[in-house]
């Protein structure tokens, strides 16, 4: 299995529903997997469009065709019939969202006395 790939059961779940596909209306489309693991490669490595894998095919059409997907509902769709069934492969916690309590950094506890500076206690 690649690593940025859907596996074969999670596909199963999805070719249904996604445009393209064979026995339905209008052109059918022999890429809609390889589609969707670009999109899925492209998120999950944080890259740019135009770094694609050439595996992949031209990366301006397969932006074009995300754009398509994107405004028709059809990847919100296929995200969201994912996501019911998650297995939590990716998902980690990081610290940098865990916010700690601020005697925990080391910060200097309030005692309710104030101190008067130097220039003051002269007058």
């Amino acid at each position: 299995m690649r690593r940025y790939a859907l596996r074969d059961d999670q596909w199963d779940r999805i070719k249904d529903q996604v445009p393209g596909r064979e026995g339905s209306v209008g052109v059918t489309a022999a890429d809609n997997r390889l589609f969707v693991d670009a999109v899925l490669y492209r998120y999950r490595a944080g890259i740019p469009w135009r770094d694609l894998p050439e595996r992949f095919g031209d990366p301006i059409n397969v932006h074009k065709r995300f754009g398509r997907w994107a405004k028709s509902g059809v990847l919100e769709r296929v995200f969201r019939s994912l996501a019911a069934d998650a297995d939590n492969e990716y998902a980690m916690i990081d610290s940098t969202i865990v916010r700690a309590h601020q005697h925990s950094a080391g910060a200097q506890k309030k005692t309710g006395k104030t101190r008067r500076s130097g220039a003051l206690a002269a007058d």
